[in-house]
């Protein structure tokens, strides 16, 4: 049985990857932050009690910023496989944290390499790249584009992509960067843009909210599900030779047109409750990111599955589902349900 360490396990990405591997077969171990509550909603699901002996699934409480604890950890489970998805991967907050974000999604990657070498046990290791490490580079973007970051959680992913490659050629470790281009799904976090809308959109066709507000509506983007992609993850760790690869769609799509296709969808006109607040516009902005991903096509014959429509059904599914149940609540008199479910 293999044995595979996930950072970032909680997140969208992971509880996508934590199901792909148990389903072949792996024992999965995964990296979680104490806080004083639970975060573990997405992942609820794959377990009950950790107690029941088919339970192939352990969480392990650390932080990507305690370099000695991952080492204890790497020592003592000794993974064949290491996926970090972990990071502060909020671009927009990455400007008011970036001495966070840079210590944890970049020293982070650093501090689990170190460990590997210093361990010395034989993993292969998976980067969570980024496409916002393309920056302001014309699109299309590939392997071979340079990078211009344009936010501190863009430059830190940069400076991690970077180590990983030194480190796969000065120590000889199976390094891989995965560049994934926007990932979407219902398990998405609402603060991200694609959910944001799905969600508002739906609590407005119930009558639960009035209005959204959102920053740059011109910025484009290559949406793919989030699925689709964990499965590039995983196979990028099975080539007899480490790569980097660029994971995406190869079309891209506004913002604006993501809202007007999901009001579309549920019989609304988005102009009449879309609200342009400057808080939401960043700093800096990528104006176009679209994702060239013909090597991982051809070496690793991986294409995306669900398509750009399918991906809004699914998350507006999900989200109607939800803003039903608060509307349920609302008309039985708790009020509070209107700020939504928690």
């Amino acid at each position: 049985m293999k044995k595979a360490f996930i950072t970032g396990i909680t997140g969208q990405d992971g509880s996508y990857l934590v199901e792909f591997l148990l389903e072949k077969g792996y024992e999965v171990h995964g990296l979680i932050r104490r806080s004083s509550t639970f975060n573990t909603d997405r992942i609820d699901h794959l377990f009950r009690d950790l107690h029941y002996p088919d339970v192939k699934m352990y969480l392990h409480y650390g932080d990507l910023s305690v370099s000695g604890q991952l080492m204890d950890f790497l020592y003592d489970i000794r993974p064949d496989e290491i996926y970090n998805l972990g990071a502060q991967s909020h671009v927009r907050v990455s400007f008011d944290m970036p001495e966070y974000t840079g210590d944890v999604t970049g020293l982070g990657t650093l501090r689990i390499l170190e460990a590997i070498r210093k361990t010395g046990i034989r993993t292969k290791f998976y980067q969570a790249s980024s496409s916002e490490m393309f920056g302001a580079a014309a699109p299309p973007q590939n392997e071979e584009t340079s990078f211009e970051p344009q936010s501190p959680y863009a430059a830190a992913k940069v400076y991690a992509f970077h180590v990983v490659r030194s480190y796969r050629k000065a120590y000889n470790i199976f390094t891989c960067n995965g560049i994934l281009f926007n990932h979407e799904s219902p398990r998405r976090g609402e603060t991200f843009v694609t959910r944001k809308i799905t969600r508002a959109a739906t609590r407005i066709k119930l009558g639960l909210q009035d209005k959204l507000y959102l920053g740059n509506l011109d910025a484009k983007r290559d949406w793919g599900f989030a699925g689709d992609y964990v499965e590039a993850m995983w196979l990028m760790l099975q080539h007899d030779e480490p790569d980097d690869f660029v994971i995406a769609t190869g079309e891209s799509h506004s913002v604006r047109e993501f809202a007007e296709r999901v009001f579309q969808k549920l019989d609304l006109d988005y102009q009449e409750y879309v609200v342009i607040d400057p808080r939401y516009f960043r700093p800096a902005e990528v104006d176009f990111l679209l994702g060239d991903a013909t090597k991982a096509r051809e070496k690793m014959g991986w294409e995306p599955r669900v398509s750009f429509d399918a991906l809004i059904d699914m998350m507006i599914e999900a989200d109607m589902e939800m803003a039903q149940k608060e509307k349920t609540l609302v008309d039985a008199g708790y009020e509070n349900a209107r700020n939504g479910l928690r």
